[in-house]
C-alpha cells in the first residue's frame, strides 16, 4: 500500500475500507465548513457511503489512475487529498483536498500537497499538475500558491454547488525534469 512520511507528526496513507468510520465522523464533525465547497457532502449521510468512497478510491489506485490518500496526523484522520485521474497520454493530472475543521491551520494541506507534487514528478514522471479551486474558497486557492503553481486563469460557471453555479480559477505546475 502506498504511504509516505511527510514528518515525525504526519503521513499519507491510502485510505482502507477499515477507515471508513473515522471517515465518515471527521467528514460529518466537519459538514459545515466542507458543504460549502464540496458537492458531495450532503449524499455523505452514513459510514457506508464512506465505505462505498473507499472502495471506488482502491480501485482508481489498482487501476493505476491515481489514488486518495489519507491525511494522518498523530495517528488521527485529517483529512483526504489525491489524485482525480491521471492522463497517461499527456503525463498529467490534478490534485484534490480537503482536511477536517479541527486540523486547519497547522500547514498540514500544504505537506500533504507538496508531497503529492514530488511523488507524481520524482516517482510518477508526469509532466504537468493542476489545481482547480472555486475563486472565492480562500484557503484552497492558497494552497497552489504555496507550492509555487502559475495561475492559468479563471473558468466561468465551472461548477455547480448547492444550486448556485461557482468561477474555478485554474493553477499548474510543470515538470521542467520530465520530458
Amino acid at each position: 500500500m502506498f504511504k509516505h512520511v511527510i514528518n515525525e507528526h504526519t503521513e499519507l496513507r491510502l485510505l482502507e475500507v477499515r477507515h471508513a468510520e473515522e471517515l465518515f465522523r471527521l467528514t460529518d464533525s466537519s459538514r459545515h465548513s466542507l458543504r460549502q465547497w464540496l458537492p458531495w457532502i450532503d449524499a455523505t449521510k452514513t459510514v457506508e457511503n464512506s465505505k462505498e468512497f473507499i472502495e471506488g478510491t482502491l480501485k482508481q489506485f489498482c487501476n493505476n489512475d491515481g489514488f486518495q490518500a489519507g491525511i494522518w496526523y498523530k495517528g488521527e484522520l485529517a483529512g483526504v487529498a489525491g489524485l482525480h485521474t491521471i492522463n497517461w497520454s499527456n503525463r498529467s493530472t490534478s490534485i484534490g483536498y480537503w482536511l477536517g475543521e479541527s486540523f486547519q491551520g497547522k500547514g498540514l494541506m500544504t505537506q500533504a500537497c507538496q508531497a503529492i507534487v514530488d511523488y507524481c514528478f520524482d516517482e510518477l514522471d508526469l509532466k504537468r499538475i493542476e489545481i482547480q479551486a472555486a475563486t472565492g474558497n480562500e484557503k484552497s486557492l492558497a494552497i497552489p500558491q504555496r507550492l509555487g503553481f502559475k495561475k492559468e486563469g479563471c473558468l466561468e460557471k465551472s461548477e455547480r454547488l448547492y444550486g448556485e453555479y461557482v468561477d474555478h480559477y485554474v493553477f499548474a505546475l510543470i515538470n521542467s525534469r520530465s520530458v
